[in-house]
């Protein structure tokens, strides 16, 4: 009689976004939120640029002692998040699959195709060169806004990386430029989300089940 096997990859098939990757999607998420929200009342507490303050509507914190308490909690859970995510994405070689190569002439022949409104949607398992370029510049970002944040939070302890920014000020104005890029990001990429919803649902329920080579996929 034949013996019957069951490969435990059929038991347990493999998804686009593994559970772990949701979970630290979400959280980046919720963490970022309460970071900008919280940030801005800090901001209007002593604002850089005299035309900008933010309606207190969009701020959490009820006042920049109480907006201080919440952009710390938001930061250490943001920056222990963070950290796993980076510790999974270059141990599994996530990073590598999903985001290189990346060509500058494949980044314009997207960006025109968008342009276009002749842009595929329907392969949710590859990034195009624009979206690959797009997750590695917001990388980036946040650790140049973790830093500059630090500089912000201890100019004296830290004054070695405050003036790797140029002075205080100058990291609070980095920081800043920092939010911003971030706020860009996630409207784009939000709207991308709700221009194909599909992409939603995956990274609620994992999405398609995929081979080994794209294991550990996700955003």
């Amino acid at each position: 009689m034949a013996e019957l096997t069951i490969n435990s990859t059929d038991r347990h098939p493999a998804r686009l976004h593994p559970l772990g990757l949701r979970i630290m999607h979400w959280i980046n998420a919720l963490a970022m939120i309460l970071m900008i929200a919280s940030g801005w009342e800090i901001y209007n507490d002593e604002v850089i640029f005299g035309w900008l303050h933010f309606p207190h509507w969009m701020t959490i914190g009820g006042g920049a002692e109480g907006a201080l308490q919440w952009h710390f909690a938001a930061m250490w859970l943001l920056m222990i998040n963070g950290l796993c995510y980076l510790i999974y994405g270059l141990a599994t070689g996530r990073f590598r699959r999903k985001l290189l190569p990346v060509w500058p002439s494949e980044v314009l022949a997207t960006v025109r195709d968008a342009l276009r409104f002749k842009l595929g949607h329907d392969d949710i398992t590859h990034y195009n060169a624009a979206q690959k370029l797009l997750y590695i510049g917001i990388i980036v970002v946040i650790v140049v806004q973790v830093l500059s944040g630090f500089a912000v939070w201890k100019p004296v302890q830290l004054s070695e990386l405050a003036t790797l920014f140029g002075s205080f000020q100058g990291s609070r104005l980095v920081h800043f430029i920092g939010m911003a890029l971030i706020c860009g990001f996630l409207i784009v990429h939000v709207a991308l989300a709700l221009l194909v919803p599909k992409t939603i649902g995956a990274m609620i329920t994992g999405g398609p089940v995929v081979d080994g080579a794209h294991q550990g996929g996700g955003r």
